[in-house]
């Protein structure tokens, strides 16, 4: 197995590149994420990678962090989620939005990446949940997606005691641009009881 691979960027279109390692050029698939933090053509490059054998090619798939290499492979566990759809969740969102989704159970966000309907995005959910902590080297990874009044607002509401789920329904039903974090908690519990 190819673990990383560290040599000069030869040629890159997305979401393809090529890198070249003592004389051999290897070509790689990268999430967007990666592809945009790429150095310039000619420059030094150092990715984690993932060898995928199926019965009709290898292809490489190289990361720019081993937080993304370890969403992709276990997100290749995840059954109807294949490379493609991994490579469309990483290019869509970094890590911590992904592991934010799944811990908030936030299908919405989820089905708006392309390939992702609403079945593939709930089944997401369910599988990754219990993995979501394994991702990182076994450590926890909690972060939030949105910095910010809309996050603040989220972590209160669940820490007096609503489920991810309601309180992802009753947050993005509101207009939250401009407000602080009070006003989207008071304008949240106001929905709440109605």
């Amino acid at each position: 197995m190819i673990g990383s691979l560290r040599g000069r960027l030869t040629f890159k279109q997305a979401p393809a590149i090529i890198i070249e390692c003592n004389g051999v050029g290897y070509d790689v698939e990268t999430p967007m994420s990666t592809f945009f933090e790429l150095p310039a053509v000619g420059d030094e490059l150092f990715l984690y990678t993932h060898l995928l054998v199926r019965e009709d090619a290898q292809i490489l798939y190289g990361f720019a962090t081993d937080e993304e290499r370890a969403l992709f492979r276990t997100l290749l566990r995840v059954r109807g989620v294949g490379a493609k759809i991994g490579l469309a969740i990483l290019s869509a969102m970094s890590v911590a939005d992904f592991n934010r989704c799944i811990e908030y159970e936030d299908t919405t966000a989820l089905a708006k990446i392309p390939g992702i309907g609403k079945k593939t995005a709930e089944r997401l959910v369910i599988e990754m949940r219990d993995r979501i902590d394994k991702t990182v080297g076994g450590e926890a990874v909690r972060v939030t997606v949105e910095q910010g009044a809309k996050a603040e607002a989220v972590d209160a509401l669940i820490a007096l005691g609503y489920k991810p789920a309601e309180v992802n329904k009753l947050v993005s039903a509101l207009e939250t641009d401009g407000k602080t974090a009070e006003d989207i908690i008071r304008l949240a519990l106001r929905r709440a009881v109605a």
